[in-house]
């Protein structure tokens, strides 16, 4: 089995292709400068899920509350888990693929049926760390079928008699009740899940999260009194959902080609992220940090800084309206082709 890491929330130091490229202040905006309508419209929550309603109620509860069309949520909770949601509006639904395979930190109440001894629970635990089988439980959303989840780490907070609170480190689609139940039969007593919340998900904790309450209130200062100081606050930017992916910046040139589904070449890269391995997922920047959209490395960060040519990124989701930056590759495009005819028409 391979071995599978979480997400990195740290990120990397950055590289230049170019060092004296700048941008149009004219064009796009840097995203906290953004006007409201347009902030909201390209916006990120990171809500704190109360226990009772499914994740789609809430989603939709925001919508209402917003006024908006669109949302999306990451990683969904079953009604009676509380935590963490990761909440996309409008246009910021188009990122949610980079929150897909975001790894989950739970805080679970596990009962055993019978008491075991604290020596015993925390060898059985290590035994389940790294790689596992787990097949989802009856009542899913998945097919039934046996398949490979990775356990980062399972930490015991507190022990007190059959119950223990238990910190779990997992990767997205692990069934935490299906785990603890599995810890039972292990241990030979069998268990049972009585509590679980959500404390993080991929690089979004608790402590950031905030209640449908706050958004309201946001919300009403904004509409009925004009501060958007809270708002803003609340609702963070599209670019915060692709804080844990590897970068690539690029000229405003190249920003309407990408925005038209162009793959990346090496002449638009303006600086990018150290690290960056062939088959990265990357998110592509304009030099304001405006997301432009989500691609997949065609190239190491190596062989871009070594190559004057050639394909850096395919791109796998446009985020960036067309036309927020002038078509100026249609413009070159044309200029080529009016050479190229003037100097076929001489000879």
């Amino acid at each position: 089995m391979s071995v599978k890491v979480p997400f990195n929330c740290i990120e990397d130091e950055i590289v230049y292709k170019v060092d004296n490229e700048d941008t149009n202040p004219e064009w796009g905006f840097y995203p906290d400068k953004r006007p409201i309508d347009m902030y909201i419209n390209y916006g990120f929550i990171i809500l704190d899920k109360p226990r009772g309603p499914t994740s789609h109620e809430v989603t939709a509860w925001v919508k209402k509350i917003l006024g908006i069309k669109r949302a999306g949520h990451a990683g969904t909770l079953d009604p009676p888990v509380s935590g963490v949601l990761p909440i996309a509006l409008n246009e910021s639904t188009k990122a949610l693929q980079a929150l897909a395979h975001a790894d989950k930190v739970y805080i679970a109440v596990m009962k055993l049926h019978e008491d075991v001894n604290l020596d015993k629970l925390n060898s059985v635990l290590k035994e389940f760390i790294g790689p596992i089988y787990q097949k989802p439980p009856l009542r899913s959303a998945v097919k039934r079928q046996l398949r490979i989840r990775h356990v980062y780490n399972l930490e015991i907070i507190e022990k007190n008699g059959k119950y223990v609170i238990l910190k779990m480190h997992v990767e997205s689609g692990t069934y935490a009740r299906k785990l603890i139940y599995d810890i039972g039969e292990i241990l030979g007593v069998g268990a049972n899940m009585r509590e679980l919340r959500r404390v993080c998900v991929g690089c979004f904790n608790e402590n950031e999260a905030i209640k449908l309450q706050d958004l309201k209130d946001a919300y009403t200062l904004w509409k009925e009194f004009g501060d958007e100081t809270l708002i803003r606050k609340i609702v963070k930017p599209v670019e915060y959902m692709v804080k844990h992916l590897p970068k690539i910046w690029i000229r405003d040139g190249a920003v309407d080609a990408v925005c038209h589904g162009a793959a990346l070449a090496v002449p638009g890269v303006v600086k990018l992220h150290k690290n960056i391995s062939k088959g990265d997922m990357v998110a592509i920047m304009t030099l304001k940090n405006e997301l432009v959209a989500l691609g997949k490395a065609e190239m190491s960060t190596e062989e871009v800084l070594n190559s004057s040519k050639g394909i850096v990124a395919k791109i796998l989701r446009v985020i960036m309206r067309r036309g927020t930056y002038p078509p100026l590759w249609k413009k070159i495009k044309e200029m080529k082709k009016m050479v190229q005819e003037k100097f076929q028409n001489s000879t």
